[in-house]
């Protein structure tokens, strides 16, 4: 009998549970979902307006600089109440929710007053302005969700200008855990790793499926690929002396990325790997990466006379302790395929370079 009396009163107490309730006193599940993806969480009327076109302008724009147009990012799109409408659509890995707290009967704005702490949303409200917050395993583990809210479209317009770069640092910050999982499913090369290392001093992660293709110790030069039926996957490093500022200018960089290209041919003779600043811009971007002062550029590259090319990406870093720099060039050939993932791929390997 009492068994009986203490199951209904678990039954009733759990009838009772609001669902977000329900949802703490099951276990957590762990978000899931494909690379790249981000969930977009607003008002329908709102994603089909000014605001949804904004977020798709800078969100879903191409990626930088492919043959192709692939986005930065694949959207996926839920109302407010399309979310709560399925529990696995809340085990996704990153959202981004967008809300108007001017209208105060819009779920979205009742997520944000349930999510995010009441000062700053006062601090935007007194500001008459926009504010920016995330939170990490909001309904899963491994999970980020990003607030954007404003008073008012305008409001909300610019927050997704000015925190465009910012969101989509924290996003791939965030996607590095999954990344490095597809990088480095069968673990490192450790001896490769070493000759690296031996042959130009630099420390660098470089995944299981990498091979040595050349190097040249007189030169400093060291190239490893990765090579499938469908990608070719090469990163290769130069390093030398920092002797002069002419070194951290787009010029000079160009000038030594197609020094390197001499190493890389076809089957046909005389020739080599060129960068094509003609057909599409070259993008560049300065930063500091661990303390060190990185000029990046971006664009395609090409192997003359020979109908080959596709991106690029290259970095050269200054190490203010030793006075050395390293160039870092990445490029990919992957005809017919999709290249922004296997771009990110080879990324990561390149970004965990030090010297």
């Amino acid at each position: 009998m009492q068994k009986l009396l203490l199951s209904g009163l678990i039954i009733l107490l759990l009838a009772s549970c609001s669902s977000e309730m329900r949802e703490k006193l099951e276990p957590r599940p762990t978000a899931f979902g494909p690379l790249n993806q981000l969930v977009v969480v607003a008002d329908k009327n709102m994603w089909e307006g000014a605001v949804g076109d904004t977020f798709e302008y800078y969100f879903a724009s191409a990626y930088p600089i492919l043959p192709q147009p692939e986005p930065i990012y694949d959207l996926r799109y839920f109302s407010p109440d399309d979310l709560f409408q399925k529990k696995e659509r809340r085990e996704l890995r990153n959202y981004v929710i967008l809300a108007d707290l001017n209208d105060t009967e819009s779920l979205a704005t009742k997520q944000i007053y349930r999510d995010i702490k009441p000062e700053i949303i006062e601090e935007a409200r007194q500001e008459n302005s926009y504010k920016t917050a995330v939170l990490q395993d909001r309904w899963a583990d491994n999970q980020l969700v990003v607030y954007m809210f404003g008073f008012g479209h305008d409001n909300l317009i610019e927050n997704i200008q000015t925190n465009f770069q910012g969101v989509n640092r924290r996003v791939r910050k965030a996607e590095s855990v999954e990344i490095a999982a597809k990088v480095y499913p069968g673990g490192t090369n450790g001896s490769l790793i070493q000759e690296v290392k031996d042959y130009i001093g630099v420390d660098v992660k470089i995944p299981s499926d990498y091979f040595l293709a050349m190097h040249d110790e007189d030169a400093q030069t060291v190239w490893i690929r990765r090579e499938t039926p469908e990608v070719s996957s090469n990163i290769m490093f130069r390093k030398m002396p920092y002797t002069d500022d002419k070194q951290l200018e787009p010029d000079f960089v160009q000038t030594l990325i197609d020094t390197l290209g001499r190493y890389v041919s076809s089957d046909i003779e005389n020739t080599f790997l060129r960068v094509n600043g003609e057909d599409l811009p070259i993008l560049t971007e300065v930063f500091q990466r661990d303390g060190r002062y990185t000029l990046q550029m971006r664009g395609i590259w090409e192997i003359e006379n020979d109908f080959m090319g596709g991106p690029f990406v290259a970095e050269m870093a200054l190490n203010p302790n030793t006075n050395e720099l390293l160039l870092t060039f990445g490029f990919l050939f992957a005809p017919g395929e999709d290249k922004r993932d296997n771009m990110k791929f080879m990324e990561h390997v390149m970004e965990s370079a030090s010297f």
